[in-house]
């Protein structure tokens, strides 16, 4: 494998990384785990594209990396997406401010 088919490796495990990040998959660098799915979907647009721009001239080791983790992303992305409602719900409820009590009010003499 030459300098550049490495160096396209590892740009596809930084994107690669950067989604499962953006699916909630992994921590990120500061160990939060943080689910942007709109970031993640970017992310694998942008994956897509390159195997687009980039068919027909990659070796087909690369291909079949390329083929590998947009099938993992897009499988996870789907799985993460359907749970996005149960999230809302979840977050609504926390989000409901609590009734206090009203306290009884002194009366002037």
């Amino acid at each position: 494998m030459d300098k550049n088919d490495q160096l396209f490796m590892q740009l596809l495990y930084m994107f690669h990384n950067s989604a499962m990040q953006g699916l909630g998959k992994i921590a990120d660098s500061t160990g939060q785990m943080n689910r942007n799915l709109e970031n993640a979907s970017q992310t694998i647009d942008l994956m897509a594209m390159l195997k687009e721009k980039t068919k027909g001239n990659l070796p087909q080791e690369l291909e079949k990396i390329l083929d590998g983790m947009l099938s993992e992303l897009r499988l996870n992305y789907v799985d993460e997406k359907s749970k996005v409602p149960e999230k809302k719900e979840e977050k609504k409820e926390q989000e409901k401010p609590k009734a206090k009590k009203a306290k009884p009010k002194k009366k002037k003499k």
